[in-house]
């Protein structure tokens, strides 16, 4: 059989992006997607030593000695990633008849890591952490405790990813007094409301007046980005992760964060404590915006609260006790 005029992968590419269009992908998901697309690329020329490749040199052994180049500097996570890219775009290759069938399925790829929750360790930890930010321990060049308190809550009682944190406008915060909701552009373009408490919405105000204070001289219109950095700016994503990071070290808190967690252990806190109180995985799945339930209820395994209540029932510890109380 017969397929269309050899494509440039480059110019498949294009096409792989205006057919998914439609999909209304968020600019993250897309610029990640573009960033896994150019770097295997780049290793396939590489491999073939030529400036321009077509889609049918994409052969399974060509694959493979990119991805093995790609494994050798990437993490696996990072190299699931540009599988599960590269996946998409030759299955589209093959359903636009750019390509016979997907080589894919001959190219390895790390395990699935389960998921697992990162929590901040200790159970007075967030309490803590939140009570050396409104004392000002974070020693920067230009203290600003309002904002670090109201970043580190709306990760421990909200939830919020970073990009998610840096989407937040006033706009965002809506309602009438004491029944105010935080309206979240989430992961996938999916949205979700998350209740705030009077504790929370007084850190907004808080927060929003420290900003009326510093920029005096400017005006920032209720759409753009509610954080702000020193310099009055929309916060970035780097600066983001070291104030939380700084937060952790001025506090004496740096060895309770999990290996790789940082800003990230936040949102787990917040999903694992949910769990520990009792919430079920649907409500876990609705408030963090998860797109799996699975993922929800691993929070809720992870508390271990039902495997103590099944541990607590077996008969033999009634006989424990009872040696407990003759000794």
């Amino acid at each position: 059989m017969r397929y269309k005029i050899p494509m440039l992968v480059s110019e498949a590419q294009q096409a792989f992006f205006a057919a998914r269009r439609p999909r209304k992908d968020s600019p993250h998901t897309s610029a990640a997607y573009r960033r896994d697309l150019a770097g295997i690329t780049a290793l396939l020329v590489a491999e073939l030593a030529r400036t321009e490749i077509t889609v049918e040199e994409l052969t399974a052994p060509v694959l493979r000695a990119a991805f093995g180049a790609f494994a050798d500097t990437h993490a696996k996570s990072s190299v699931l990633r540009a599988w599960s890219t590269w996946n998409q775009f030759l299955t589209f290759c093959v359903s636009d008849g750019l390509l016979a069938g997907n080589p894919m399925g001959a190219v390895a790829r790390p395990r699935t890591p389960p998921l697992t929750p990162k929590p901040l360790r200790g159970e007075e930890t967030p309490e803590r952490l939140l009570a050396a930010a409104a004392d000002g321990a974070r020693r920067a060049r230009d203290p600003w405790p309002e904002r670090d308190v109201l970043v580190l809550a709306l990760g421990l009682v909200a939830g919020l990813r970073a990009a998610e944190m840096r989407a937040l406008t006033r706009r965002s915060v809506a309602g009438r007094t004491g029944e105010l909701r935080l309206h979240v552009h989430g992961k996938g373009s999916r949205d979700r409301s998350i209740p705030v408490q009077p504790a929370l919405e007084r850190l907004i105000e808080d927060y929003l007046a420290s900003c009326r204070r510093r920029f005096a001289g400017q005006r920032f219109p209720a759409g753009e980005p509610l954080l702000r950095d020193r310099g009055g700016r929309p916060i970035g994503r780097g600066a983001l992760e070291y104030l939380v990071k700084s937060c952790y070290r001025w506090a004496g808190l740096h060895d309770r964060v999990p290996s790789g967690a940082n800003l990230h252990a936040l949102r787990h806190t917040f999903a694992t404590r949910l769990a520990e109180d009792g919430a079920s995985a649907s409500e876990i799945m609705a408030l963090l915006g998860h797109a799996s339930l699975s993922t929800s209820q691993n929070y809720i395994e992870a508390t271990g609260r039902e495997q103590r209540a099944a541990v607590a029932s077996n008969r033999t510890y009634r006989a424990l006790d009872g040696l407990a109380r003759e000794a």
